[in-house]
């Protein structure tokens, strides 16, 4: 067994090798960022790296006070005190790097009542990623780290060491996460390096229970169009040397090109390498022929459902379970049977190939090369593989205000808007708030209200335009009713501002009553006699008069018979006048049509006496 091991170990490292060399290997670190709030002296900004373990806060903030322990300084023991700052602000615990695994440190601050870790590098180099130690007995804490944790530059380490040391006031920090994560717009790309091996430890035990327990979300957000997934399944290849020993035979289909290691190291029992290459082939392809059907999802189904009925551990792990799942969730048999190809065939298999290309890092992202991997927006995930960390993590990235509402629940963001209205404007009368909840936190923007925008700079003022803007607020112009009758200032017409109705005067956002009699504005004839009202005026004539507003005049109402005849004669003749001049524009104009048309015809169609002008006259025959 011994030399079964020792030469998966050859093969595996000559891979790494050669997979070095055909590519630049690319190792990302990803970062957070460190800001000293005080003291002044050493205020400024920092890198730090994000740890492999605990929950990074991604989208978030967190300030507190900086402590650096004055015994257990490396942080590997327990401590013997709970730590508390002065001001109850939380504790950003600063330990010493070396002597233990990271996680250990991050481990015995969390249980110190620490909120948060930095880890101060002993030498001078590039920040790198603390990673998880491999499991076995006694890193059972691991999993139980719930705090973030980084690893900072030694210099920064040395300044912060030294504030502290002279104690005249406390050491306040920002670690900020809110762009670690990136988030360019409203739908999250994420994938899943992963392995249908469910033998191999720890690591295979974190891969099962978070597929399972992450599905609901992960269905949720993809019906919804607010994430596109994709799995992904490492593989290497077989170095020449060995394509014809027993165990690249093994391990390998496609004469070697795809490989996964033994799941029992043991090449003459169990389940092969090639069993797991098989299998990850046929997930990828469920996944391919559930997407071409509308139902990308499926896979999460189809994958849990396979750790549950096909077990290694019940020796059930074989093609013909496979085909039962496939063909409980409504999926082509043949479709996939075609995606998967022939393994035995000595040739490439496109699916396996494309994994093999995007396994190498590109842009923002670095190489993958461990499982499991989990790659948001471009960029690694790092911390615990559990269920509302990595929901937090893909929260974070959609772009402010784009986010689903399962990003919205409470126990993943506080809703700052619940405080003071988060700073934002507020139309205390219709409850119509500037402020908007977002997963990374509140944005002041006027909104849309029942169809009518609002427009301004969301913290003092915000103003309904566009049509319907009157019924909300009545556009925020004035308005009044007396006795029943209403005037506004804010007219349906007009799509911005506001302007005093006629009989007020004033801005738009307040009218006064204009007095027409007083300021003589109307009612000015002798015969008249005006009263102000509200909004308008009423003009009375005197005697047996009438009223003509539009030329402010009084007519009488009584006319003899003499001038009824007279007026109907008037009307008569302007009536027949107007006849006649419409009868002889119709003469002239058509006589106007007429000529043109002659003369037109003159220029294309000659007249009959004008061709035989041109014409010699014809000679009658002799017989």
């Amino acid at each position: 067994m011994a030399n079964r091991r020792d030469w998966l170990a050859a093969v595996v490292a000559l891979f790494l090798a050669v997979f070095a060399s055909s590519a630049t290997a690319r190792f990302v670190v990803e970062k957070s960022s460190v800001s000293v709030i005080s003291p002044e002296q050493i205020r400024g900004h920092h890198d730090a790296a994000i740890a492999n373990f605990g929950v990074p806060d991604y989208g978030g903030t967190m300030t507190g006070v900086v402590i650096y322990p004055d015994k257990k300084s490396d942080g590997c023991k327990e401590f013997d005190n709970q730590f508390k700052s002065k001001s109850g602000r939380p504790v950003i615990l600063l330990v010493d790097r070396g002597e233990c695994y990271f996680a250990l440190k991050a481990w015995n601050s969390q249980t110190a009542g620490a909120a948060a870790v930095l880890v101060a590098d002993n030498t001078n180099e590039p920040l790198l990623t603390m990673d998880t130690p491999e499991a076995s007995e006694g890193t059972e804490y691991v999993d139980k780290i719930t705090i973030p944790s980084a690893l900072i530059n030694r210099a920064f380490g040395d300044a912060l060491k030294k504030a502290f040391a002279k104690g005249t006031e406390e050491i306040i920090v920002k670690l900020d996460w809110t762009e670690s994560m990136p988030h360019p717009d409203e739908r999250v790309e994420y994938e899943f390096w992963t392995n249908s091996n469910d033998e191999c430890g720890p690591r295979c035990d974190e891969q099962v229970n978070f597929v399972k327990n992450f599905k609901g979300h992960a269905q949720h957000l993809e019906r919804g169009g607010y994430t596109l997934f994709t799995p992904h399944y490492i593989t290497w290849f077989c170095p020449e040397a060995f394509l014809l020993s027993k165990q690249c035979k093994a391990q390998c289909i496609n004469n070697g090109r795809y490989c996964a290691p033994d799941p029992e190291q043991d090449f003459d029992a169990g389940y092969d390498g090639k069993d797991i290459v098989f299998e990850n082939l046929r997930q990828l392809c469920v996944h391919r022929v559930a997407n071409e059907s509308g139902r990308p999802w499926i896979w999460w189904d189809y994958v849990t459902d396979y750790h549950i009925r096909c077990s290694m551990k019940d020796n059930k792990y074989t093609r013909n379970c496979a085909e039962d799942i496939v063909k409980s969730l409504g999926l082509s048999l043949d479709k996939i049977s075609n995606c998967m190809g022939d393994p035995e065939a000595d040739t490439e298999n496109e699916v396996l190939k494309t994994e093999q290309a995007v396994q190498v890092g590109h842009g923002s992202r670095g190489d993958v090369t461990i499982l499991p991997t989990l790659i948001i927006n471009d960029v690694q995930y790092r911390g615990i593989l559990e269920r509302t960390a990595v929901l937090k993590a893909i929260c974070a990235g959609f772009k402010e205000s784009t986010e689903p509402h399962v990003c919205l629940n409470p126990d993943l963001e506080t809703n700052q808007c619940l405080d003071s209205n988060g700073g934002c404007w507020k139309d205390e009368k219709l409850n119509v708030t500037a402020c908007k909840d977002t997963f990374r936190g509140r944005v002041c923007e006027c909104p849309l209200v029942n169809g009518v925008q609002y427009q301004g700079d969301g913290y003092n003022s915000c103003t309904a335009v566009g049509p319907g803007r009157c019924a909300v607020n009545n556009g925020g112009c004035w308005s009044e009713t007396r006795d029943g009758q209403t005037f506004s200032a804010c007219s349906d017409s007009s799509l911005s501002g506001c302007q005093c109705p006629a009989g007020f005067s004033g801005n738009g956002f307040k009218c006064e009553d204009v007095n027409e009699c007083k300021e003589k504005l109307a009612c000015t004839c002798p015969e008249c006699s005006c009263k102000n009202t509200w909004g308008a005026y009423e003009c009375k004539c005197s005697g047996n008069l009438l009223y003509i507003k539009g030329e402010d005049t009084c007519i009488a109402k009584n006319m003899s018979r003499f001038g009824w005849t007279l007026i109907i004669l008037v009307l008569s003749c302007v009536v027949g006048l107007g006849i006649a001049g419409y009868i002889f524009y119709k003469y002239r104009l058509r006589s106007y049509m007429d000529s043109e048309i002659m003369a037109i015809m003159s220029q294309y169609m000659p007249l009959d006496n004008q061709q035989n002008e041109n014409q010699p006259l014809r000679q009658d025959s002799v017989a």
